[in-house]
């Protein structure tokens, strides 16, 4: 065997262990409570965000033995890092105080005009609303947006855990697919879009009308199973309690928008974050702590996550150019629970010769497997870093995520196979 399939067959192994700690992510958080003379270590493994990070040094690291260093180097710089970049700074801005007070402001004022209470509103809002803004302002602005809104609401510690993982199933399967009304929000989508002159109308009108009515029938129904858990955010936890001048949350919002138009030159989004950072010394009173932290880890996984499944393409694509439409569509979505959707589009538009029937079913089936797991879409680990304080031994258990996403995926899989 050649070094070049040793290395492929080993990145496949690393791979498939990477995917295996991400199921046990919430056991190493049991073993860090029960042993804590070892806590630290157990906790570190139980960090979904590090898991793919963690493995793709280990794949590094074994190609540099087996190839040498300078290979192993030249296949990390190989890679286009675009996508955590931009995650890391959406999220940061997306999370800013300004933001969510001008997002909760505007949301509330429309939520008090509907004739009903109140909370159920603002939930139904996060759970449908926002998934599909984030056509427009990307999705992972609009994951971090409905996590910070619904923390507090429904994702707390005195929630019961199968209701939270209910929510938290539609709210990564409506952002999946509340993504798909444009041609640049979605990651699967953006990866397809230029080769296959889809714009944003052919989106509308093909994915965008089936994805609406998949996200209010997905919302609507755990809104109703939360009614009666559902009451007045907390005080201490409502950012509108803090009064932010109109024109730092416009500020803010026109950063955001930049960010987002710059959102394939990381160069300028990067620089832009920059002056983004100095505009919050300046009006720091006005500020929450930046999600620094929790951006990095996420950035960190989907770096982690470009590495690894870039060594996947000689087994994925054969599958995904063998499938007819129908076989593609059941495929693709089960392949994006364990691989990222934006990869496994990616492959399909390397394939010559591919009908428009089964592009359609090769995206379809991506965008609605996209909420099985943490990593089946880019966005999900921002929405896992930011609401995994409020579930048990604050840790996401991927098997309770898989889940609570089975119905909302049933729903959206109906909503684009059949309509």
């Amino acid at each position: 065997m050649t070094h070049s399939a040793t290395i492929q067959t080993i990145g496949a192994i690393i791979f498939g262990i990477a995917l295996v700690h991400t199921f046990c992510a919430k056991f190493f958080e049991s073993l860090a409570h029960k042993h804590p003379s070892h806590g630290g270590l157990f906790h570190l493994l139980g960090e979904v965000e590090v898991v793919f990070g963690f493995w793709a040094f280990v794949l590094i690291a074994c190609m540099a033995m087996l190839a040498g260093s300078t290979q192993a180097i030249a296949y990390a710089e190989s890679r286009h890092y675009t996508e955590p970049l931009f995650v890391f700074v959406v999220m940061v801005v997306a999370a800013s105080k300004p933001v969510l007070v001008a997002v909760q402001n505007a949301l509330g004022a429309v939520a008090r005009g509907v004739p009903l209470p109140t909370p159920v509103v603002l939930a139904w809002m996060g759970l449908a609303v926002v998934p599909l803004l984030g056509s427009f302002i990307t999705e992972p602005a609009a994951m971090t947006l409905a996590a910070l809104m619904l923390a507090p609401q429904i994702f707390r510690p005195e929630m019961p855990e199968r209701t939270k993982y209910a929510a938290l199933g539609v709210l990564f399967v409506n952002i999946s697919i509340g993504g798909t009304l444009t041609s640049y929000a979605a990651p699967p989508v953006l990866m397809i879009a230029g080769a296959w002159n889809w714009d944003s109308a052919f989106m509308a009108r093909t994915f965008g009308w089936k994805a609406t009515i998949a996200v209010v029938v997905n919302a609507t129904a755990v809104v109703w199973m939360l009614r009666k858990h559902l009451g007045p955010v907390p005080a201490e936890t409502n950012t509108n309690a803090v009064h932010v001048p109109w024109f730092v949350s416009a500020v803010h919002l026109a950063f955001l928008a930049a960010v987002v138009t710059l959102a394939h030159h990381p160069v300028l989004f990067l620089g832009l974050f920059l002056f983004f950072l100095g505009y919050t010394q300046a009006y720091e009173r006005f500020q929450a702590p930046l999600i620094l932290k929790e951006g990095l880890l996420v950035g960190f996984f989907l770096a982690g996550l470009v590495l690894l499944g870039g060594m996947q393409q000689w087994w994925l694509q054969p599958i995904v150019s063998s499938l007819a439409p129908t076989a593609l569509f059941f495929g693709a979505l089960g392949l994006t629970a364990i691989t990222d959707n934006a990869a496994l589009t990616y492959l399909g538009s390397l394939i010559e010769g591919m009908s428009d029937p089964a592009k359609y079913m090769l995206v379809a089936g991506a965008v609605t497997g996209g909420g099985l797991t943490v990593i089946a879409n880019a966005p999900n680990p921002a929405g896992v870093a930011l609401l995994k304080k409020g579930f048990a031994e604050q840790s996401i258990g991927a098997g309770g995520l898989l889940l609570g996403a089975l119905l909302p995926t049933a729903v959206a899989a109906a909503a684009f196979f059949w309509l």
